[in-house]
């Protein structure tokens, strides 16, 4: 196993990648299968894929760098190169060093190591597009990644337009030539290759659904794949200051806009491959009739184009109306305990009503615009259908023997409405899948807080931290949040973040998690600049809690895990004892098993809390942030949590975030914070006597609890008679 692991670390080495096996998930205990790998290797940045390969195709691989394939007893080996002349390939051992020469192997050695499976790697070409905007143009571009489906869906157009002129053709001569010479046989002859005609235009249209289906299935599984890892790489900061129903109601939109693609625009350059061919062979057989039909179809798209413009400003109102809406009904839902508790259902029906009005009157009226060119196209596309036949009847008068010519033409300009409609109607949602792509990237074009999945430095961290002249305002502030904050956290210390509100506590937790980078000066940890670390591997170094925690719908045992590979059971009973939740978790009647509903109504704010930090320890985290993670719970648990501090701090630097101060007496040292700036730091005792701001604090404090202790009545014994 490890030497499958090492051959994948090292093919992705050459290609200037550096994996972390943190980012690999497989059973524990179990080899890691070429998939499992193969996602490794995609999340990482790189191109990847596993196939199975004969021999002969390994020797034609054009190898630009080293190639991995499983080996029989569940390692991996490294092919550098290939010699298809003399039948041998050239390996190295990944265990070896990269300076020894790779040694060559035949067919039978090579069968007798290898298990037929391989990884193909490279670097990600495709990673410039994956961070491409999102627009028309890079749908296209995805939807042209499956050329190949796009050909064969364009040839089986091509066929049946062909064989639907023969059809028609046919028709032409039976009319023209077998009811006029009262030929039998010819009408024999005709409708088997009729009958023959029409088994293989169903043949090839079942082909060009099935084509069709095929490629829809494969965008829309890209698609929500990438719209998916795109929100998911957006800052936190972009959630916080946009509305979580405006993000729901622009992404909607792309699901409107892969639609039309796949579906309208691909069938109408479908039907494009018809016109193109019927145009010739209906000019061939009547001009006129053929250009009246042409000037009534430009005639409609003439009126459409006119509506545009119109139909565009009302649809931007419209949007902006169901946003609006959209927002009120999550904020409702998302509120829903408050909403109840302060009986203010009347205030939120209202401003539903006042949303739902404006989204009703804007749609209102751009239906009202939409229905005059609806209206005014009418009677051509009525001359289109039913008008060239009329012209088409008068001509024949004057010429009987032109009668199948015109069957065959009316049977044949039937084909032409339909891609001309089709033109029709994509003009007409044109403008309302325009704004929905602008909604969708609005929202997917925001720029994302990672600069790759492979990039940045990934150091075993020990926990010492420093800011150096730190300073960090807000986007959209004119308050400077921290101001030349400087201070150094030793490797394994405890340390507390005290000050009033808006000091910049959270604040500095905020930048440590890569949060908020937008800032002057150095933030170290370990001597490695924060910038420079990759972020996810920072992130994952942490553990985090914060006052309001979310808990997943899912078992106790999934939320403390929270998804990481190789933990068990074990790991999580000793998280949950070091929190202090393993109390109530054995009394629950499924124990670690216990589902946690949505929002978790069955826990109290104490229980879910413990079950935060137990989370934020199951991995053993050499640094520790608590912000206000004491501050919703009851007594009894913060005392629980407290009197379990010294050993939750054991071995990994802690910071800690509170208002209570008593909570902070046993630090090793207390950050004193005020507007910005580092007013002292030190121990508890010495800050008492020296710092004004943090006196000032715990006398606030200690007199409040003084005075509860004073105002308690005096214990009593009790007198016998």
């Amino acid at each position: 196993m490890e030497l499958r692991l090492l051959a994948v670390i090292t093919a992705a080495r050459h290609y200037g990648v550096e994996l972390d096996r943190d980012d690999l998930r497989f059973p524990l205990g179990e080899v890691p299968q070429p998939a499992a790998l193969v996602d490794w290797l995609r999340n990482s940045g790189l191109w990847a894929r596993a196939v199975r390969l004969r021999w002969s195709e390994l020797l034609a691989l054009p190898i630009s760098g080293p190639l991995v394939l499983m080996g029989r007893d569940g390692g991996a080996f490294l092919v550098v190169r290939a010699d298809p002349a003399r039948q041998l390939i050239w390996v190295r051992d990944p265990a070896s060093a990269t300076d020894h020469e790779p040694h060559a192997l035949d067919l039978a050695a090579v069968t007798q190591l290898w298990e037929g499976s391989a990884i193909l790697l490279r670097a990600d070409r495709g990673g410039a597009y994956d961070n491409e905007p999102f627009s028309f143009l890079w749908l296209f571009r995805l939807i042209w990644q499956d050329k190949r489906l796009m050909k064969e869906t364009f040839a089986a157009s091509i066929m049946m337009t062909a064989l639907s002129i023969v059809s028609m053709m046919l028709v032409m001569v039976v009319i023209d030539r077998v009811v006029t010479y009262r030929s039998y046989s010819t009408l024999a002859l005709v409708s088997i290759v009729l009958g023959i005609t029409v088994f293989y235009e169903a043949y090839f249209g079942f082909i060009r659904r099935q084509l069709t289906v095929a490629l829809a299935r494969r965008v829309d599984g890209r698609v929500n794949l990438w719209m998916f890892r795109r929100v998911l790489g957006l800052p936190i900061d972009f959630f916080e200051r946009t509305q979580a129903g405006g993000v729901l109601y622009r992404l909607g939109h792309i699901g409107k806009v892969r639609d039309f693609i796949t579906g309208q625009v691909l069938t109408t350059l479908l039907d494009l491959v018809t016109l193109a061919m019927l145009i010739p062979v209906l000019l061939w057989l009547s001009p006129t009739l053929t250009w009246m039909a042409l000037l009534a179809a430009g005639v409609i798209l003439l009126i459409i184009v006119a509506f545009i413009q119109p139909v565009r400003r009302l649809y931007h109102h419209y949007n902006e109306a169901e946003i609006s809406k959209s927002t009120v009904l999550v904020e409702s839902l998302r509120g829903i305990r408050t909403v109840k508790s302060l009986g203010l259902e009347p205030q939120r029906k209202e401003a539903w009503d006042h949303t739902t009005a404006a989204a009703g009157g804007w749609k209102l009226e751009m239906l009202d615009t939409l229905n005059w060119p609806q209206t005014l196209i009418i009677p051509f596309d009525f001359f289109l259908r039913s008008g060239v036949m009329m012209v088409g009847a008068y001509l024949t008068l004057d010429d009987p023997g032109t009668g199948g010519g015109l069957v065959a033409f009316m049977m044949l300009s039937s084909r032409l409405a339909q891609p001309l409609g089709g033109i029709a109607r994509m003009l007409e949602q044109i403008e309302d899948v325009r704004a929905a792509v602008s909604m969708a990237a609005s929202v997917l074009n925001q720029p994302r807080e990672d600069t790759g999945a492979g990039a940045g430095l990934r150091p075993r961290f020990a926990g010492a931290i420093s800011f150096t002249k730190v300073d960090f305002t807000y986007p959209g502030s004119k308050t400077t949040a921290l101001d030349g904050v400087s201070f150094e956290i030793p490797a394994g210390s405890s340390v507390g973040l005290v000050g009033r509100s808006g000091s910049g506590k959270s604040t500095i937790t905020r930048l440590l998690q890569g949060i908020n980078r937008e800032y002057e000066g150095y933030i170290k940890i370990d001597g490695n600049d924060l910038r420079s670390i990759n972020l996810q591997h920072l992130r994952r170094s942490f553990g985090v809690v914060l006052q309001e925690n979310f808990l997943f719908r899912g078992t106790i045992r999934d939320n403390i895990i929270g998804g990481r590979p190789g933990l068990t059971l074990t790991d999580v009973v000793r998280a949950a004892r070091l929190a202090g939740a393993e109390e109530f978790i054995e009394r629950m009647p499924q124990g670690y098993d216990t589902v946690v509903e949505e929002g978790s109504p069955n826990l109290s704010g104490g229980q879910r809390q413990r079950l935060a930090i137990a989370r934020a320890l199951i991995t053993d985290p050499r640094i520790l942030i608590l912000d206000e993670a004491t501050s919703a719970l009851d007594p009894e648990s913060e005392a629980l949590v407290n009197a379990n501090i010294a050993r939750i701090a054991h071995g990994r630097t802690m910071l800690v975030v509170s208002h209570r101060l008593s909570s902070l007496t046993e630090m090793d040292q207390i950050i004193v914070l005020d507007r910005g700036r580092v007013m002292d730091v030190g121990p508890h005792r010495d800050l008492v006597e020296r710092c004004p701001v943090y006196r000032q604090l715990w006398l606030q404090q200690t007199r409040y609890m003084d005075s509860q202790r004073a105002a308690a009545p005096a214990p009593v014994l009790a007198q016998g008679s």
